[in-house]
């Protein structure tokens, strides 16, 4: 074998080397993206359900009854991801939001306990289980936006960076409620969906003001950020991000007054919408971070596993993956129309 082919051999998998934890750090980004978008909405109905009548409340369950625990599957992803690919990183995540993450736990166990139990209960036992995944919703919800807070300031420490975390934390589940009120619009009828289409609209200014908010404070709390966005012409070519997040509010605005966005196909459209804001939401937060796992701390090529453990986890994502989006889709197709009642056989 000559000289130059073992040079290009070796320049090949220094490539490949350089590119597994692009891989594996885009496919993390895109689990949580989607665990956010998914198990957003039904979070959001979860803290809806203090607004609604009794009889609503069944109805709003059974909206996301075939979903939401399959929707925490992308969050196990991944977590997963981050651990296995990331391991340097994921001690350092973890032992910083060790109070947080419990929190999430509890509020999602909460959450299961309710929904299970309250199918069963009696009629005079549901307002208690309606508490709980009220609760469980309100404290998942919570945690993840303290979580995204500390994270996004790589864990600094100081009085600016803890009101930047509680900024985050008040938005969030706004939004989850966003995302609630937009799946209730898809998937409901009647007074629920107008209450659902009230929720919304009322949901809609929080969300702005807060993103807003956020979008100004993050540059203030990162110089990095600063740096990154500010700089020419990587400012002209990020406008595109605000300028249609900007449109897809007004939009969302636009097709929750009246009835316009209540029949057919046009319900799907504000939903649509919502996912759009939070997915450019996510987009203008990993080119922001890029390319550290930690902000500032730890990039992704100094936390990656090995490149020989990369390749060989890489092909269990390749399966687990494509399982899961398929798992996904099916469900939602199966699932498709409006909600009826929830019972178990």
């Amino acid at each position: 074998m000559s000289t130059d082919h073992l040079a290009q051999l070796a320049q090949q998998a220094w490539t490949l080397d350089l590119l597994l934890p692009v891989i594996f750090m885009s496919l993390m980004g895109f689990a949580m993206l989607v665990y956010v978008i998914l198990d957003g909405y039904d979070l959001g109905v979860g803290m809806l359900l203090p607004r609604a009548t009794t009889a609503q409340k069944d109805t709003m369950i059974a909206s996301i009854g075939p979903f939401w625990d399959a929707n925490e599957t992308w969050l196990v992803l991944g977590v997963g991801i981050l651990l296995i690919a990331f391991p340097k990183a994921y001690g350092v995540v973890l032992s910083a939001l060790y109070l947080p993450v419990a929190a999430m736990l509890c509020g999602l166990m909460l959450r299961g306990v309710a929904f299970e139990f309250r199918v069963k209960a009696r009629d005079t036992h549901k307002p208690l289980w309606n508490a709980a995944f009220f609760t469980g919703s309100l404290i998942a919800s919570l945690a993840q936006g303290w979580m995204l807070g500390r994270y996004i300031t790589g864990f600094a420490e100081g009085t600016e960076y803890l009101v930047f975390a509680a900024l985050i934390a008040a938005t969030l589940p706004t939004a989850y409620v966003l995302l609630g009120a937009c799946w209730l619009v898809l998937k409901t009828e009647g007074d629920l969906q107008q209450h659902a289409l009230r929720w919304a609209r009322i949901a809609w200014l929080p969300v702005a003001l807060g993103m807003l908010l956020i979008s100004l404070a993050t540059p203030w709390v990162s110089e990095t950020v600063r740096e990154r966005w500010f700089s020419l012409p990587a400012f002209f070519a990020l406008l595109p991000i605000p300028l249609s997040t900007m449109a897809a509010f007004l939009g969302l605005i636009f097709m929750l007054r009246g009835e316009r966005g209540t029949h057919g196909r046009a319900a799907l459209i504000p939903l649509l919408l919502a996912g759009y804001i939070m997915t450019m939401g996510f987009c203008g937060l990993a080119y922001s971070l890029f390319p550290y796992v930690v902000m500032d701390r730890i990039t992704l090529w100094q936390a990656a596993a090995a490149p020989e453990s990369l390749k060989i986890i890489l092909i269990g994502i390749a399966i687990t993956v494509p399982m899961i989006g398929a798992y996904t889709v099916f469900a939602y197709r199966i699932f498709r129309g409006k909600a009826t009642d929830l019972h178990y056989g």
